[in-house]
């Protein structure tokens, strides 16, 4: 429950802290937050993840326009199931929060 906590913490961080942020930094404050084994995934798992969707930029935005949905931050958020963007029909904002 504390690393559920804490990651929801960090998106809050990284999505209010426009910023692209190096591997290494990136690396060190996801393990600070207790991202190691966190649902049964390794450090170097979140690490590449946000590597590969978002290339470590906060404010990385994708935009599907045929789906109607967008994706948000480090780790591409969805509108359509986890955040509010105010344009996306029938989400369901399962963390009650907005996008941005």
């Amino acid at each position: 429950m504390k690393a559920l906590l804490n990651l929801g913490l960090l998106l809050l961080f990284v999505t209010v802290q426009a910023k692209v942020y190096e591997l290494c930094e990136f690396a060190r404050i996801m393990n600070k937050n207790g991202m190691e084994g966190y649902r049964g995934f390794s450090l170097e798992n979140w690490v590449c993840m946000a590597q590969f969707v978002s290339k470590f930029n906060s404010k990385y935005e994708t935009h599907n326009y045929r789906k109607k949905l967008s994706s948000y931050g480090i780790f591409q958020i969805s509108s359509k199931y986890w955040c509010d963007d105010g344009h996306t029909p029938g989400a369901s904002n399962g963390c009650g929060i907005p996008c941005s």
